[in-house]
């Protein structure tokens, strides 16, 4: 096994841009992978343990999951609902999607970045998009929230295609979300610093 092969290191920008998709969507970066698995066989390389997922009976399954959890965050009152377990999906989401794309590692190792990179990753991401809806909720009385969902879906869907075109791009779009998160972390903790100061 060596962890800086080029096949190593493309399986892991891969699994760490859907990772960072499933914080937006859970299901939706899923459904492309399994998209991608399926028809881009030549193309996309899973582990071993989970090429199941582009059969035909998963691929239905995850495109009939995304569409449901899509509409389900326009309808205001299941949104607040969906948002106190979204960090927690995103989190096993993005383990899972994580763990399917690393290649030439041991199970040990692969779980481990994957619990790690993948879930830590989707779970922050989640984390922050949580948040942006409460804001959005208490501020505009949840008529913002239209945009914000509309914003989410997007995010996922433009970062998952990218994730399979060209991973490496994923990646770097990646790093740069989270370091928004870490900058919107501490600004939120300075706020809090000050406002209990006053």
């Amino acid at each position: 096994m060596d962890i800086f092969d080029s096949n190593t290191i493309m399986s892991f920008f891969l699994g760490i841009g859907l990772a960072a998709s499933a914080g937006f969507r859970v299901f939706l970066p899923l459904f492309v992978l399994s998209i991608g698995a399926h028809f881009g066989q030549d193309l996309l390389e899973l582990n071993e343990a989970w090429q199941w997922v582009g059969s035909w009976p998963a691929m239905i399954a995850l495109g009939v999951a995304t569409i449901v959890e899509i509409i389900a965050y326009y309808i205001p009152i299941i949104d607040n609902f969906l948002d106190t377990i979204a960090i927690p999906l995103a989190a096993v989401a993005g383990t899972v999607l994580m763990g399917s794309t690393l290649l030439d590692m041991s199970e040990v190792t692969t779980w481990a970045l994957a619990i790690i990179a993948g879930g830590g990753t989707a779970a922050a991401v989640s984390g922050t998009t949580a948040a942006a809806r409460a804001v959005s909720t208490s501020t505009t009385g949840g008529t913002g929230n239209f945009v914000v969902n509309t914003g989410e879906t997007a995010a996922a869907s433009v970062l998952s295609l990218t994730s399979l075109i060209w991973a490496p791009i994923a990646f770097i779009f990646v790093l740069i979300v989270l370091f928004g998160i870490y900058r919107l972390w501490k600004w939120t903790k300075k706020q809090r610093i000050f406002s209990g100061q006053q």
